[in-house]
């Protein structure tokens, strides 16, 4: 079965058996940060061009907060009113729990190992945040994430709101106590 691409009128061909896979859109990176020793209190992406369609942010961290989990926080524009929402469908092995927040001053973006986990484990995630520029409509944000801890861990799902017609030129991540572990490291992409 033929796709065609509302944007560019071009023809992709399904992912069955058989057939190629095209995956839409190119990513170009824009920056990357990696803690260093010491570590950082928080992560901040500025200057964000707007010629992008939308962004997308690969992470991998860790806490140093004193206990075995720290929960990432994401700011942007520097926006600290109550006006992010989010859902959050999480699991462990052996629950899974889903809820959700309605008017809150950052989006959480679920559980990363910290200082009292298993030593040297990192959680990984991939954050989606589309049409970041467009000044018509609000922006929504996709998060997948996990961290194994050698039998524990956590796997998430989240989508998020920002409720701000506002173009996105900055982004910023920080945890709900203590700073980002050393080789913490985040990497924004534009893609097209």
């Amino acid at each position: 079965m033929a796709i065609r691409s509302l944007k560019t009128g071009q023809f992709s061909r399904s992912a069955l058996v058989g057939n190629p896979v095209i995956m839409p859109g190119s990513y170009e990176s824009i920056a990357t940060v990696t803690v260093g020793s010491g570590g950082a209190a928080s992560i901040e992406f500025t200057s964000i061009p707007s010629t992008y369609s939308h962004l997308q942010i690969r992470g991998i961290a860790r806490g140093t907060k004193s206990s075995t989990v720290a929960f990432l926080n994401m700011k942007l524009n520097s926006d600290t009113g109550t006006n992010y929402a989010y859902h959050i469908l999480q699991g462990d092995g052996a629950s899974a729990v889903g809820s959700a927040v309605a008017n809150d001053t950052f989006m959480d973006w679920a559980r990363y190992p910290a200082a009292s986990a298993t030593a040297s484990i990192f959680g990984a995630s991939v954050i989606d945040i589309l049409d970041y520029g467009n000044t018509n409509k609000f922006k929504t944000v996709r998060y997948l994430g996990n961290y194994d801890a050698n039998g524990s861990g956590y796997l998430e799902f989240r989508s998020g709101l920002w409720r701000s017609t506002s173009a996105i030129s900055t982004i910023t991540f920080s945890w709900d106590s203590g700073d980002f572990a050393q080789y913490s490291t985040f990497a924004l992409y534009g893609v097209n």
